[in-house]
């Protein structure tokens, strides 16, 4: 079982398809809705929230397509990758995501297979819709995107330089030590024999 967590990035994917509203309104079915699609029956007529309560909601209802996601994939995938699938799942539901082909293709390794399928979930009751073919395309295209990989614990950059070792870092201060003490040697002790002479006046 995979143990991501749904990066802002894709927060920022899903908050830039369900929309915000800071007033609670009613959806096209009567459901008092607030924030980014929030629902429930903390949702009432004149209720007002802040665009940071709002994220904390989505964070919130978002939490349950986190858990299918990681429960549902078997193969190793990367940050995008979940990223994408968890506002596939957000939309759809997690059984839409347990039935489908892109499931499949993904825990059986096939990574751009899995990536084709997005599109082919852009319809509403047998209706092509322009707003999920958009919202499939940018999953398509969060999913195809790949991640830097790092080493443990050490970021790529940083990795690329092998550390060096203890006997290397003293060899390396002992050297510099030295440099410096002969290139400052010399100075310093006229500065002490002419301090000497001063105050033997």
């Amino acid at each position: 079982m995979a143990n991501f967590k749904y990066s802002a990035d894709g927060l920022a994917l899903t908050k830039s398809f369900e929309g915000l509203e800071l007033t609670a309104y009613q959806d096209s079915v009567g459901v008092w809705t607030i924030g980014y699609g929030h629902t429930g029956t903390d949702v009432h007529p004149g209720l007002t929230i802040t665009e940071e309560q709002a994220s904390i909601l989505l964070a919130a209802d978002v939490a349950w397509a986190v858990t299918c996601v990681n429960k549902s994939v078997k193969s190793a995938i990367n940050q995008n990758q979940f990223d994408a699938l968890v506002d596939f799942t957000f939309n759809l539901g997690c059984a839409s995501l347990g039935q489908s082909t892109l499931l499949r293709l993904l825990n059986a390794g096939d990574s751009a297979g899995a990536a084709k399928e997005f599109l082919r979930w852009n319809k509403a009751r047998g209706k092509v819709l322009k707003g999920l073919t958009r919202r499939r395309q940018d999953e398509m295209d969060l999913f195809s995107t790949p991640t830097m990989p790092t080493r443990v614990g050490l970021p790529l950059r940083a990795a690329a330089f092998p550390l060096a070792t203890n006997g290397a870092v003293k060899k390396a201060a002992k050297k510099s030590a030295t440099k410096k003490a002969a290139k400052t040697g010399p100075k310093t002790a006229a500065k002490k024999k002419a301090a000497g002479r001063t105050r033997g006046l």
